[in-house]
C-alpha cells in the first residue's frame, strides 16, 4: 500500500479553486517557512518541505492539476495506480488516454481485473531533488554562475545501471513472466476474486540477476556526489527556485532523470534595500548640505553616480535617480528604478563658535508661515 498523503491543496493551504498566482504565493510561504536552512537538523521541517515541494509540483503543472483534481492521487502517483498517463476518463465509461483501469482498482480493491498491473520494466522518471544556494545582493541583482554540491543517486558506471556484472545480463523472472506480480485466485461467495501480489522472487523487478555487479551489490544504482554549476538569471529574489532539468535522480528503465530545484537565499546588503525591482538607499547629509544644497555621490548597482541636491532639502525627502538604476526583471525587458532617501545628520557636539553662529541664524530665522487651517477661521471671528 502507498503511504498516507495529506491533500495536495491542504499542504498548501489554498481552495481547490485556487488560481495560478494564489497557488505560486502559498508555496513560496510554505517553502520558506519549512526550509532546511531555516531548520536545521530539523526532520519533521525537512519532509514537510518535500511535501509541499511535491504539491507544486503538480498543482503548478496544468495537466497533472486536472488529473489530480479527476483522480486524486491515482492520477498523478504511480505507487495509486494511475502512473503518469492518460487524460482520465471520457464522457460515460470511455476513457482517452494511457490509464490503467486494473492498476486503478487495484490501487482501491487489492486486485480484481484479472492482473494487467503497472510494468516493472517500463521507463521510470527519476525523483526531483532539493538544493539551496546564497547570493550577495549584486549576484541576485545581475545574475551569475554558481557551482553546488549536491548527493545524487545515478547509475553505475560498472554496470551501466543493470545490476548485472560485466559480461553477464539480468534474465526474465521465470514466477512472473518479468510483470512483477503475480495473480492470486480466490473463492468467494460473490464468485472468483482474483488479486496481485509482489513476486517474492524476483522482489517486483521482473528480473533475476544470477551474477551481481560487485560496485553496486546489484541495484544498478549507486549514490555520489555531483558538482553542477547554474545559470541564475538576473532579478532573481529570495525564496524563488531555479529549476536544473536533468540533473535530479537518475532514472530507471532508460527513464529521464528528475530535475534539481535550487531555492536562493539573497544576503543582506549594507546599504542597499530591496523592494521588487526597485532598489532604496539612504544618503546621508550634513545639515549646512541640506540647507545650502550640494552635490553628493550616491552608490547604485553600476557604481557611483552624481546627486544635485537643492538648497532646503528636507529630512526624509526621495529622490529617484534617472536612467533606471535598479535591478533587472526576471526573464524580462527594463530595470527598476533607485530611490535616495535624504537623511539630515544633527551634529551630537559643536564649539563654542559654531553655538554662537547657530544661536545668531536662530535669532534671524523666519519660520514659514503654515497654512490657514479650517478652525483658525473661527478663532479670528
Amino acid at each position: 500500500m502507498p503511504e498516507e498523503k495529506r491533500d495536495y491543496y491542504e499542504v498548501l493551504g489554498v481552495s481547490k479553486g485556487a488560481g495560478d498566482d494564489e497557488i505560486k504565493k502559498a508555496y513560496r510561504k510554505t517553502a520558506k517557512k519549512y526550509h532546511p536552512d531555516l531548520n536545521p537538523d530539523n526532520a519533521e521541517a525537512e519532509a514537510k518541505f518535500k511535501e509541499c515541494n511535491e504539491a507544486y509540483e503538480v498543482l503548478s503543472d496544468p495537466q497533472k492539476k486536472a488529473r489530480y483534481d479527476q483522480f486524486g492521487f491515482a492520477g498523478v502517483d504511480p505507487n495509486y495506480g494511475a502512473g503518469q498517463g492518460g487524460a482520465g476518463f471520457g464522457g460515460g465509461f470511455g476513457f482517452d488516454g494511457d490509464i490503467d483501469l486494473g492498476d486503478i482498482f487495484s490501487s482501491f480493491f487489492g486486485g480484481g481485473f484479472g492482473g494487467g498491473g503497472r510494468n516493472p520494466n517500463a521507463p521510470q522518471r527519476g525523483r526531483d531533488l532539493q538544493s539551496s544556494v546564497n547570493l550577495t545582493f549584486e549576484e541576485a541583482a545581475k545574475g551569475c554562475k554558481k557551482t553546488i554540491e549536491v548527493m545524487r543517486v545515478m547509475d553505475c558506471s560498472e554496470c551501466g545501471g543493470t545490476g548485472a556484472a560485466k559480461g553477464t545480463s539480468p534474465t526474465t523472472c521465470p514466477e512472473c513472466q518479468g510483470r512483477g506480480v503475480i495473480n492470486i485466485q480466490q473463492r468467494s461467495p460473490f464468485g472468483v476474486m482474483t488479486t496481485q501480489k509482489t513476486c517474492t522472487r524476483c522482489g517486483g523487478t521482473g528480473k533475476i540477476i544470477t551474477s551481481p555487479c560487485h560496485k553496486c551489490n546489484g541495484k544498478g544504482k549507486v549514490r555520489a556526489k555531483k558538482k553542477i554549476d547554474i545559470n541564475i538569471p538576473a532579478g532573481i529574489d529570495s525564496n524563488q527556485v531555479v529549476n536544473v532539468r536533468g540533473f535530479g535522480n537518475s532514472g530507471s528503465n532508460g527513464g529521464p532523470a528528475g530535475d534539481l530545484k535550487v531555492v536562493v537565499s539573497i544576503k543582506k546588503h549594507p546599504y542597499f534595500n530591496r523592494d521588487g525591482y526597485d532598489v532604496w538607499v539612504d544618503r546621508h547629509i550634513s545639515f549646512v548640505q541640506a540647507t545650502l544644497g550640494a552635490e553628493i555621490q550616491v552608490p547604485t548597482l553600476e557604481g557611483d553616480v552624481k546627486l544635485n541636491i537643492p538648497a532646503g532639502t528636507q529630512p526624509g525627502e526621495v529622490f529617484t535617480l534617472k536612467g533606471s538604476k535598479g535591478i533587472q526583471r526576471l526573464n524580462g525587458m527594463g530595470k527598476g528604478e533607485e530611490y535616495v532617501r535624504i537623511v539630515v545628520d544633527i551634529p551630537r557636539s559643536v564649539s563654542d563658535e559654531q553655538k554662537e553662529l547657530l544661536k545668531q541664524f536662530d535669532k534671524d530665522y523666519v519660520a514659514p508661515k503654515s497654512k490657514e487651517g479650517f478652525f483658525d477661521k473661527f478663532k479670528k471671528k
